[in-house]
């Protein structure tokens, strides 16, 4: 069978991925596809740093703000739901452009990666849970770092459901979760052109981030965080970077300068664990945004690329 062609845009946040993404749809007939664990939750646009609709400049995007923060979300459930996203526009005779940050979607989606339900345990996971609730989630990562180090490298903190997922398949089955990915992969039904956003220079990122989390701030991330955390909801999306970091002002513990300076240290420290993953992946056609004389340029060499990869699969 015909692999289905796909775009993906991938690097660190406040990179310029979601602004090359529309480029490309507007440049070959797409439509955007978002891969990011945060983006698919309602009520959080500010934080996450959803495309207005002005910035959308009228192309479909598909994959966000569609759950409420009640709701629960699997990456098995992303697979499903984005594959079926990708095949509709596939359909239509569109290009699919995958756009986002989150690796752990990005490389399940476009891999094919088989997650099977097989090594669940609702009681190993309910004592998992309540000791994140006893010791910190700390504690069970330090755990995980030592029975699967290389999955622990790829977590965050914040990443409890998956810290205690990979804990979970390792005491229900003794197979460490990079074991269950590495033999769970099948023949991608997708033909990929990979294209990364970086810098050349790191300080280029953090100025582009810092600037980010000013324009949140001047587009009413308080005012969205404040009525968001209100809600006192416990799903993961609270855990959003905008979200956590604001509580603490509205606690009256720290002031709001010092929060921004949080929120900024933050996001600096997600953009590296971004760039740490991607890397891995050598189909990357990388791109340093700090080496083009505008937006326009980088744009322009990524449609080469695009023309390249398309004029490759029709030989």
């Amino acid at each position: 069978m015909k692999k289905i062609p796909v775009v993906a845009v991938v690097g660190p946040t406040a990179s310029g991925k979601s602004d090359l993404a529309v480029e490309i749809c507007l440049e070959f007939g797409g439509e955007a596809v978002s891969a990011d664990s945060m983006q698919i939750y309602k009520g959080i646009d500010i934080s996450t740093a959803k495309p207005t609709e002005e910035e959308k400049k009228g192309v479909p995007h598909h994959m966000m703000g569609f759950l409420d923060d009640t709701e629960s979300f699997s990456v098995a459930e992303y697979q499903r739901m984005a594959g079926e996203c990708i095949r509709d526009i596939h359909s239509r005779g569109k290009l699919p452009v995958i756009v986002g940050g989150t690796g752990l979607y990005i490389d399940t989606l476009l891999n094919d990666i088989k997650l099977t339900e097989d090594s669940f345990d609702e009681r190993t996971r309910a004592k998992l849970l309540e000791r994140v609730e006893n010791e910190g989630v700390e504690s069970l990562l330090s755990e995980l770092q030592k029975v699967d180090p290389e999955y622990a490298a790829k977590m965050h903190p914040n990443n409890v459901k998956r810290i205690v997922r990979a804990l979970e398949v390792w005491y229900s089955s003794g197979i460490t979760m990079t074991r269950q990915l590495e033999e769970s992969h099948r023949e991608s039904p997708y033909d990929v052109c990979f294209i990364g956003i970086d810098a050349t220079d790191r300080a280029f990122l953090y100025e582009r981030i810092n600037r980010r989390v000013s324009v949140m701030l001047e587009s009413g991330l308080e005012e969205e965080a404040r009525e968001y955390l209100s809600k006192k909801n416990t799903a993961t999306s609270s855990q959003a970077i905008g979200c956590k970091e604001l509580k603490p002002y509205f606690d009256g513990e720290i002031t709001l300068s010092e929060a921004a300076d949080n929120l900024r240290q933050a996001t600096r420290r997600y953009a590296k664990r971004q760039l740490t993953w991607f890397r891995r992946n050598k189909e990357i056609n990388w791109l340093m945004a700090d080496k083009y004389n505008s937006k326009k340029e980088m744009h322009e060499e990524a449609f080469k690329i695009i023309r390249k990869w398309k004029g490759d699969m029709t030989e």
